[in-house]
């Protein structure tokens, strides 16, 4: 090992570890509402006057009232399981997933053939329970009710916070009957019956892109997938597979930091990553790596995605030092797709 690369590996395990320290999430969302009956009520109660925030859902029954009109005066219905209402002189209109707002101006935009400026109330008589999914790496995974309007975040907070090996991802899967899914890159699924978009869990967290952080709706599933794995084998002080946490990608810098640095024969010249192709019998794709340059910063530090190995070969032995990195590429693959 070089001079420089002794100065520099201190400092370098260092800053690795600072920058994959990972964000905790906070329990409270920019611009979350409280959800209520009224404005100084924070939950649904068995009656009362539904505040504009509250989303209606299935189950859920309401009591209309519609000045001047006698048709809807004090008209008793309940939103079926397919998110609908059916109303005198109005016909079928949906409501799940919409605030008391939105329904109102719906239904007021129906009625004005009849009436000029129709006065709606709705009161909430009976409120079914509201709950989400969470799965994956969560600390506490399973279904939550949702006591009132809340975001993303709110209910990853709900569920425990996030694990320290979960992904970068988060994926929110909604049924297309609740409405559209407000997230870059949402599309429906092959039956057509739900929307599915990612989120970045480091843009949601740290707030980068608040628009991220949607409110969610009653019997959606919020799934924190497990992070993807990176392996450092051969001539490190600390050989082994490492979760890329929240990130996509890793450089060799950070991951010869978790590794805790070269063993005192590494042949850092012909160093190697093995990354696996697929479709290709398990034999993986070989890439040179001059790491003594990256140190000496004469050649750019490189990436390494999941399921990459980064092979450190003996100086003394490397003739067989490549037949074990192949050996080790075999036994990591098949203990990856083992775990998924």
């Amino acid at each position: 090992m070089t001079a420089l690369t002794q100065t520099m590996l201190p400092a370098l395990i260092v800053l690795a570890s600072l920058t994959s320290a990972r964000a905790q999430p906070t329990t409270q969302a920019a611009g979350a509402v409280t959800r209520g009956l009224s404005s100084d009520q924070s939950g649904p109660s068995r009656s009362g006057e539904a505040g504009s925030d509250f989303i209606l859902g299935d189950g859920d029954q309401i009591t209309l009232r519609v000045v001047d009109m006698q048709e809807l005066s004090d008209k008793l219905v309940r939103i079926d399981p397919d998110g609908g209402i059916d109303l005198p002189l109005v016909g079928r209109m949906h409501a799940a997933g919409l605030t008391v707002e939105q329904f109102k101006r719906e239904l007021a935009a129906k009625l004005s053939k009849y009436i000029s400026a129709p006065q709606i109330s709705v009161n909430l008589t009976d409120s079914q329970s509201r709950s989400v999914s969470v799965i994956g790496e969560v600390n506490s995974p399973g279904v939550h009710q949702l006591p009132g309007p809340r975001t993303l975040i709110d209910v990853v907070s709900l569920a425990g916070g996030i694990k320290t090996d979960a992904g970068y991802r988060i994926i929110l899967t909604r049924q297309t009957r609740s409405g559209p899914l407000p997230l870059p890159g949402a599309a429906k699924d092959a039956t057509g019956g739900f929307n599915t978009a990612t989120v970045s869990l480091d843009d949601l967290l740290s707030g980068k892109a608040p628009a991220l952080n949607i409110l969610v709706l009653p019997n959606d599933v919020i799934s924190v997938p497990k992070g993807d794995i990176v392996y450092i084998v051969g001539e490190v002080r600390r050989a082994g597979g490492f979760p890329l946490a929240s990130h996509e990608t890793i450089s060799i810098l950070q991951a010869l930091s978790l590794a805790e640095g070269f063993g005192p024969n590494a042949a850092t010249k012909n160093a190697k990553i093995l990354r696996p192709v697929p479709g290709n019998d398990g034999k993986p794709r070989e890439i040179p790596v001059d790491i003594k340059q990256i140190f000496a910063g004469k050649a750019p530090d490189v990436p390494l995605y999941a399921n990459d190995i980064l092979f450190i070969p003996n100086s003394v032995a490397q003739s067989g030092a490549r037949r074990a990195a192949e050996s080790v590429l075999q036994i990591a693959m098949g203990a990856a797709i083992y775990a998924r």
